[in-house]
């Protein structure tokens, strides 16, 4: 990621974790940015692709995790707060 970066770390709060709806509709939300380059870290793991499902399923995310969203491109700033909306409303599964 370039000095543009815009990152923000969030907590998996749904009780299944990160399982794959959850990543169906956070990868859907990336996918909203096509200029932005999104990725998506836990804590000792190296950043996967926040656009590829395949990735994301590498992070095995439980409740209780830490992750960190990073974002970079045209709309970044607007990529991120629709990101971390995805995640604050529980990937609407509540």
């Amino acid at each position: 990621m370039t000095a543009d970066t815009l990152r923000q770390t969030v907590t998996i709060t749904n009780p299944q974790g990160f399982h794959m709806r959850p990543m169906a509709a956070f990868v859907e939300a990336a996918r909203l940015f096509p200029g932005c380059t999104v990725t998506v870290t836990r804590s000792g793991m190296v950043p996967v692709d926040g656009k590829s499902m395949l990735s994301l399923m590498g992070l095995v995310a439980v409740q209780g995790a830490e992750v960190l969203l990073e974002v970079s491109g045209p709309g970044a700033g607007e990529a991120l707060s629709a990101l971390v909306h995805v995640f604050h409303r529980n990937f609407d599964e509540e």
